[in-house]
């Protein structure tokens, strides 16, 4: 298969699943945030992926306020590609999740292809003490999650942000989830080239197999053509191996600590920095060359860090 001519990292900061108690390095406030991904950006990630967190305790949070108080901090400091998450919270509306997006106008935003299980309880059973409060009621109560995207939430969040010009960063969990994408672009809601993100390991969705990822890449090739573009995430211990191999497949990957807390097995890393320079250089090391945010920007069809709202 024909190597793509650059290799896009993406860095995912935070996210929703790790808690502080998993680890020191996470970040949570706006300071650590806007610091970390600074440093990743430095480090050779031309897209950041950003959610937000309560600076007082370190829990999810979707207020545009919790936004604002990092943001404009990013874009002052480094030319990267801001991608803002639609799914910030497990509990709460599409029209909630997108209100950052709305706000902040970015040229990415996040987006699950579906509903499914999405859970990650097993991860209370590490820890006796915890930091703050929530933190062991929020993993365990994992359990019980169905992480909701109906296609009337995908077409909501589709043309609420249309005249945003934002182009999404479409998730996809399992092999069912392409052809929910599929169906969205024959019905006009997503516009070619479209920019898949290949998700494993998470417990709901797909296991991080190499045979899987493969599979995921033939059933797009089959369903979109040309007309899309592609990335792996695969969480805790896949993050390395998966993305190594997407790099060497053509694809483009993501690490950052919303992923894994590692740097190597049993080992946590020290920033999400310390990530993105470790898959740089395996891959460079592989042969690839990684693309700077400008040239993302082309292979993606963006609309430009000087159109957003920051």
């Amino acid at each position: 298969m024909a190597k793509q001519r650059k290799t896009i990292i993406t860095c995912a900061i935070t996210g929703a699943i790790h808690t502080p108690t998993m680890s020191d390095a996470l970040p949570y406030t706006p300071d650590d945030i806007a610091r970390q991904a600074i440093e990743a950006a430095e480090a050779g990630a031309s897209i950041l992926h950003l959610h937000a967190r309560r600076a007082h305790d370190g829990g999810v949070s979707v207020d545009p306020d919790d936004f604002a108080a990092f943001l404009p901090r990013v874009k002052q400091a480094t030319d990267a590609v801001v991608n803002i998450s639609t799914g910030g919270s497990l509990t709460l509306s599409i029209a909630d999740r997108v209100k950052p997006a709305t706000t902040f106008s970015p040229e990415m935003c996040s987006l699950n292809m579906g509903s499914m299980n999405f859970s990650f309880h097993p991860l209370a059973k590490r820890y006796d003490d915890w930091k703050f409060d929530w933190e062991k009621d929020y993993v365990e109560g994992s359990e019980g999650n169905i992480f909701r995207n109906t296609f009337r939430d995908i077409r909501e969040a589709a043309e609420t942000l249309a005249p945003h010009d934002i182009k999404f960063e479409h998730e996809c969990y399992d092999v069912g989830h392409l052809y929910n994408l599929k169906f969205c672009m024959d019905i006009g809601l997503f516009k070619a080239p479209i920019f898949i993100q290949f998700i494993f390991g998470i417990l709901g969705g797909i296991g991080p197999e190499v045979d899987n990822l493969v599979f995921m890449k033939r059933t797009a090739d089959r369903l979109f053509g040309d007309d899309y573009r592609w990335s792996v995430l695969g969480a805790g211990g896949a993050q390395m191996p998966l993305a190594t191999t997407a790099s060497q497949m053509g694809g483009n990957l993501r690490v950052g600590l919303e992923d894994s807390l590692f740097i190597s097995r049993g080992t946590l890393a020290d920033s999400n920095a310390q990530q993105v320079a470790k898959i740089r250089r395996l891959v460079e090391d592989l042969g690839c060359t990684v693309a700077s945010p400008d040239e993302a920007r082309e292979v993606l069809g963006l609309k430009g860090g000087d159109r957003v709202n920051f």
